[in-house]
């Protein structure tokens, strides 16, 4: 039993919106069990956690991820989206499982420190003859204790066929089938609490056969687990859509049956009016990744519109090759930046952009115990400092300071009520990645 005790605010998050300056929370067995001021009701005598000068939020969520990019970063500085992976497709084309696992501690260890308590990853690169890619990530994050949505993902339509991957490293479509069923039986947890769930994440319209989408579909909604693909993304995209299928992104996706309440999708920068409302009413879900479409040059999602539309939208860092960094809490502020820079001061606030980051995020994965801090919901709480140099000045409002203010890492963050950052330090960390040394990468990949 754990007690974090008079916070400066605790953000619940709660429908209602309830903030609790000097508010405490009680953690019995994972769960939140009290949320309140001064004493919770006596029992056992709990362990204490300090809450004063803490901001107590709901943990973050991550909703789209690509962890074995984290050890290729800055690479394509200047290239869109196609000249990007055009370079870096090469370089993913040599991972293998040593690779992935020290890329996954680095990923998931710096969105940790950033108040991260779930992600999702997207992975989708598997090259002929490497194994142990999926359960190295696995193992990291189970490691390290954070709650994980892998998506087993996959790519069948190489460059001899009118794709944009090269051809070494796509499968075949039922080794595809095959692997992601085994996966999901493997590993994929549905109960109340689960710590992992799988999901089904063919990549792209311009790497993934419409046969391939059909089958994914059929096959999660068969295992009835959840549904992700990246879509919309960039203007090429949409070209290639209309060139190769007749049909805009989100009509081709309609058309193969991928959108539903069990779909959430990547991105969805380039979004008709029409697919805005196609989205809303069908219940599809969407991941917005600000920082990756703005250092690709992609341009904006319409996230207020589709807010305002009822679309639920989750935040996300994507693929650190395409961020350059993990931290979910600087997303927020983007978040936010961004939608003011397109509609004006008053689009977003600092508490919808935490809200996104939170409540939205749980809904993007179909969760609805996890995302505030609520009696009954699990203990996945991270508590930020703003008593510190980065938050002076900012007293009169220490929620909306950590959106407006430079907030340094998380100071401690629990998921299913275990420690996981103590005092701005992981605590759970058992491998450490070995340093890159010149130019030589994880498994002897060059990258340069």
């Amino acid at each position: 039993m754990i007690l974090l005790d008079s916070c400066r605010v605790v953000v619940t998050m709660d429908d209602a919106g309830t903030e609790l300056e000097n508010g405490s929370l009680l953690i019995e067995n994972g769960v939140i069990t009290w949320v309140g001021r001064g004493r919770p009701p006596a029992g056992e005598r709990p362990d204490v956690v300090d809450g004063r000068g803490l901001v107590a939020l709901p943990g973050l969520i991550n909703t789209h991820h690509h962890l074995y990019q984290t050890l290729t970063r800055v690479h394509a500085q200047e290239g869109g989206l196609f000249d990007w992976l055009r370079e870096l497709y090469p370089i993913w084309s040599r991972i293998d499982a040593e690779w992935e696992r020290s890329a996954a501690e680095v990923g998931l260890a710096e969105l940790a420190l950033s108040g991260c308590s779930t992600t999702t990853d997207h992975h989708y690169v598997f090259p002929a003859g490497i194994t142990g890619l999926l359960e190295a990530e696995i193992e990291v994050a189970a490691g390290l204790g954070l709650r994980f949505h892998p998506c087993r993902g996959s790519m069948d339509l190489g460059q001899s066929r009118g794709g944009l991957p090269p051809d070494s490293v796509v499968e075949d479509v039922d080794r595809i089938l095959s692997a992601t069923d085994d996966a999901i039986q493997r590993f994929h947890d549905p109960a109340p609490g689960s710590m992992l769930r799988i999901a089904v994440g063919p990549c792209s319209p311009f790497s993934v056969s419409e046969p391939l989408m059909r089958e994914s579909v059929a096959l999660a909604r068969r295992r009835k687990v959840r549904l992700h693909t990246h879509i919309a993304e960039t203007l090429d995209e949409e070209e290639f859509c209309r060139q190769t299928f007749d049909r805009r992104p989100l009509e081709l996706l309609e058309d193969l049956d991928f959108l539903g309440p069990d779909v959430w999708l990547a991105h969805c920068v380039h979004l008709a009016p029409a697919d805005i409302s196609r989205m809303a009413s069908t219940r599809t879900a969407v991941a917005w990744c600000p920082t990756s479409n703005m250092r690709l040059g992609s341009g904006f999602a319409p996230a207020r519109e589709l807010i305002e539309a009822g679309v639920a939208v989750g935040l996300a860092v994507d693929g650190s090759a395409s961020n350059d960094s993990g931290n979910l809490l600087a997303e927020t502020r983007q978040a936010l930046l961004t939608t003011r820079a397109r509609k004006g001061p008053a689009a977003m606030t600092a508490r919808q952009a935490l809200r996104v980051a939170t409540r939205g995020g749980a809904a993007c994965l179909g969760r609805d115990d996890i995302g505030s801090l609520e009696v009954g919901k699990r203990a996945d709480i991270a508590l930020f400092a703003v008593d510190d140099l980065a938050h002076r000045g900012a007293e009169s409002d220490p929620v909306a300071a950590l959106v407006f203010c430079n907030s340094g890492p998380v100071k401690h963050l629990f998921v299913e009520g275990k420690p996981v950052v103590r005092d701005g330090h992981l605590v759970t960390l058992k491998h450490r990645p070995p340093p890159l040394r010149g130019r030589v990468g994880v498994g002897g990949v060059q990258i340069q």
